[in-house]
């Protein structure tokens, strides 16, 4: 990770975020019976496309290209999906559970990298947005499947909540490792909540 961003909780959340997305992108290739290098492909692609997008918004050096944990960690990760049969997948919540807790991860960090860049609340808020969903969605358009975004299910809504808490815990004082803790919580909780009962924002119907 940058040397900017000076604290071994955000390393973790940086490097469990790349581990968890990557994997994700790994197997959706894997399902499409694709070869080891379109895994690779897809696991570096979702794996550091968010935090791409957001550093280049925030004129921060590309994280990924200055940290060479990140693309063995994407590798890893689509070998493991290059060994594991795609029937371990198949129908379990494992991987929405996973990528939930990316999700919650990467927006914390997402947020809290662009505080520390100077960003004021509301930008640093949508910088956490941006880091947890846009690498799930590039992911999803290359893969010609619909994207999270189209369905009404609380996805982007559980990365708002950590992006929020985390900048509201900045803004409060709170110690910034509590706040980040929380924050994720707060997401993937809510994320778990989503997946269990099916939670969803109502959808437009006015004609």
């Amino acid at each position: 990770m940058n040397p900017e961003v000076l604290t071994p909780v955000l390393d973790w959340l940086d490097l469990a975020g790349v581990a968890i997305f990557a994997l994700t992108g790994a197997l959706v290739a894997a399902k499409e019976r694709q070869t080891f290098v379109t895994l690779a492909f897809f696991a570096l692609l979702t794996g550091v496309g968010g935090g791409t997008v957001r550093d280049i918004l925030i004129g921060a050096p590309v994280f990924w290209i200055h940290d060479a944990w990140v693309a063995a960690i994407c590798l890893a990760m689509a070998l493991f999906a290059w060994f594991t049969p795609t029937r371990w997948w198949e129908g379990r919540r494992f991987l929405s559970i996973a990528d939930g807790l990316g999700l919650a991860a990467y927006a914390v960090l997402g947020s809290a990298k662009a505080l520390e860049y100077g960003l004021p609340p509301t930008p640093a808020m949508l910088m956490g947005v941006i880091t947890g969903c846009v690498g799930g969605i590039i992911r999803d358009v290359i893969a010609g499947r619909p994207s999270i975004l189209m369905r009404p299910e609380l996805y982007v809504t559980a990365a708002a909540l950590s992006a929020s808490v985390t900048v509201l815990g900045d803004l409060a004082g709170i110690q910034r490792e509590w706040a980040w803790l929380a924050a994720t919580g707060a997401g993937f909780g809510l994320r778990l909540a989503a997946i269990k009962w099916n939670l969803a924002l109502p959808a437009y119907e006015r004609n």
